[in-house]
């Protein structure tokens, strides 16, 4: 079988913010901008690496949703628990100088985990948990 990952899904609560922060601090390509206001489906992925994105899309509008479900949703974004994604660089100092030196979120400064690998992490805008680990 020959499977690649393609895309993934973050939730966004503000498309500008969330451009923002993908664009401007991570550094990455905008693939594709659709919709209008808040309902906008942004799509961003690493220069170089066309067969990898994230599309940054607006939480809980699957008509299958009810409203109880779209409130636990904004809460859980609230908390920074509902969406998180993990990243890799081979220089993560300067990532994380780089992305620290804005008004972002730091949740976790680069640190070498006891189960091996050293990371650090942020959220991006919309609360969702960005954590980074160095390529060795």
């Amino acid at each position: 079988m020959d499977i690649t990952i393609h895309t993934t899904v973050l939730p966004h609560d503000d498309p500008d913010a969330s451009l923002a922060f993908f664009r401007d601090v991570l550094g990455f390509e905008v693939r594709s901008d659709v919709g209008q206001g808040r309902m906008r489906w942004i799509t961003v992925g690493p220069a170089g690496q066309p067969g990898t994105s994230i599309l940054l899309a607006p939480p809980a509008v699957d008509p299958g949703v009810t409203e109880d479900e779209r409130r636990t949703i904004a809460e859980m974004m609230a908390k920074g628990t509902y969406g998180w994604i993990l990243l890799a660089t081979p220089d993560l100092d300067a990532v994380f100088a780089k992305v620290s030196a804005g008004d972002t979120e730091v949740v976790q400064e680069p640190t070498e985990q006891p189960y091996g690998v050293r990371d650090c992490a942020f959220r991006d805008p919309a609360g969702n948990l960005i954590r980074i680990q160095e390529l060795r």
